[in-house]
């Protein structure tokens, strides 16, 4: 005999309605979806001039709001569906004193299952708060970039920079002019008002006498070398038909940044660690070298650790108004053989080999990895770096780019002799000659070795700044005028 279960009351069928509705929300819905909170993988901080970078990583996507909070200014997000956890408090402790755009982080249980993050901030800032899906080695990324709401521009920081090493008070240089000028003149007029000040703290018998107008600096004040030394700087020349008056500027660009660690040597190494000391090394060659007499000087897209994306390094290259453009990069592939050096120039068809296809697809893709708020791309710079290259700047790379192979092939080996080809993102500014050095295979653990060392890093650097010599020793820089 069957037994029958006992009528439900009105209190019992309303609950087992709800169960079941809930059940048929679960089906819905899936796991991730119930649970209580999201899992923290992991935070980080990136400080830098440009910008902050604030990073939560986690197992499931993060769903956040946020808003700015008057003065003293505040970045204030409601993080939904998370329960404060010992990973999110780690960010307190990761503010540096010396970051420029964050004072302090603090985080609490604003709600339940709202966790509210308030982050003080130094100065007014612009931020930008969005989310990224998993790539590569992360998870889900919830990202706050705070850009300063009044940041210097990368011109007025290479003049302030280039005025300092000249011991002139960055405080002389006068506003940005309305009109467009020379960095050349812009430089001039600065110490042009340096001097005039000094001149009138003199007695007046000085003061009467008169004063030219004095002429851009023909060499940099030295600045303290790496272990090994640097090719000695050339004499100044008198300016001649085929010499120029005025700076010359290479932008130095050190490859991923940040949230992009590059490729990683079998021994842990992270390419964006070792490009960056080379560059740094290379930044202080430069600025101790003439061309004709002319000053050189270094801009670099990062000087610190983080993330650049690949559009905004072309677009601070051509404000800067760079007479060369070199990226600098430690090779990775997937057979741990694999060694030597290349340079790369850019290919507006295809590339000249699988290996240079490879490379550039897989460098191009940087900003995956490193996180670029889509949303925020500036659609003047996108269409400049869709822009073809013309025929004259692909030559001029190629030229640069054999005078570079000829002297790193006497640091080490070379993976090919010839300049290759392929469409590097980096290298697509139209009206600046642009190569891309592989200084080594970072996959090879016996090169990933010798990357780590100040020796090489030392013997590389020199190798770069006498290919540029070389270079602008067959090629003369245009007198033009750079536009600010």
């Amino acid at each position: 005999m069957t037994t029958l279960p006992a009528p439900l009351s009105p209190l019992g069928a309303q609950r087992r309605r709800a169960l079941l509705q809930g059940g048929s929300l679960a089906l819905l819905l899936g796991g991730p979806h119930l649970a209580r909170g999201a899992s923290i993988v992991a935070v980080r901080l990136w400080p830098a001039a440009d910008y902050t970078r604030v990073t939560i990583e986690s197992d499931t996507a993060l769903n956040a709001s946020h808003r700015m909070v008057g003065s003293p200014p505040r970045l204030a997000v409601d993080i939904q569906g998370l329960d404060l956890n010992p990973a999110l408090r780690e960010l307190v402790g990761k503010v540096r004193s010396d970051d420029p755009n964050i004072a302090g982080i603090r985080v609490g249980q604003n709600a339940p299952s709202v966790v509210r993050l308030v982050v003080d901030l130094k100065q007014e800032s612009k931020p930008q708060v969005f989310t990224l899906s998993p790539v590569a080695a992360y998870r889900h990324r919830l990202v706050f970039d705070l850009y300063p709401a009044h940041p210097m521009d990368p011109l007025e920081a290479l003049i302030a920079e280039r005025m300092k090493d000249l011991g002139t008070p960055a405080a002389s240089a006068p506003p940005r002019p309305d009109t467009p000028d020379t960095l050349g003149d812009l430089i001039a007029r600065q110490i042009e008002r340096a001097n005039a000040a000094t001149r009138r703290d003199k007695p007046t018998a000085v003061a009467r006498a008169p004063a030219p107008r004095p002429p851009v600096p023909t060499t940099a004040l030295p600045i303290p070398q790496s272990n090994a030394e640097a090719p000695a700087p050339e004499p100044p020349r008198a300016v001649g038909a085929n010499t120029t008056d005025r700076l010359i500027i290479i932008a130095l660009d050190p490859g991923h940044g940040g949230e992009d660690p590059g490729a990683v040597g079998p021994g842990g190494t992270y390419e964006k660690d070792v490009v960056l000391q080379v560059a740094l090394k290379l930044r202080d060659r430069i600025n101790n070298t003439t061309v004709a007499g002319n000053p050189m000087r270094a801009f670099l897209t990062r000087d610190a650790d983080f993330f650049v994306p690949l559009n905004v390094r072309v677009e601070k290259a051509r404000r800067v108004g760079a007479d060369l453009f070199v990226s600098i990069h430690a090779d990775a592939f997937m057979r741990p053989e694999a060694r030597g050096a290349s340079v790369y120039a850019l290919s507006e068809r295809g590339a000249s080999s699988t290996a240079a296809r490879w490379l550039a697809q897989k460098e191009n893709d940087a900003d995956k990895i490193g996180g670029v708020n889509v949303g925020a791309k500036d659609s003047l710079v996108q269409r400049a770096l869709l822009d073809m290259s013309t025929t004259a700047q692909i030559r001029d790379s190629l030229r640069l780019g054999d005078a570079m192979l000829d002297e790193i092939g006497g640091v080490g080996r070379l993976h090919k002799a010839n300049v290759e080809r392929a469409n590097f993102a980096v290298l697509r500014a139209p009206d600046v000659p642009s190569v891309l050095v592989e200084t080594a295979f970072i996959s090879n653990p016996d090169e990933e070795r010798k990357l780590r060392t100040d020796s090489y890093q030392n013997d590389l650097a020199n190798a770069l700044i006498t290919g540029i010599r070389k270079y602008f020793a067959a090629n003369p820089p245009l007198a033009r005028s750079r536009q600010v």
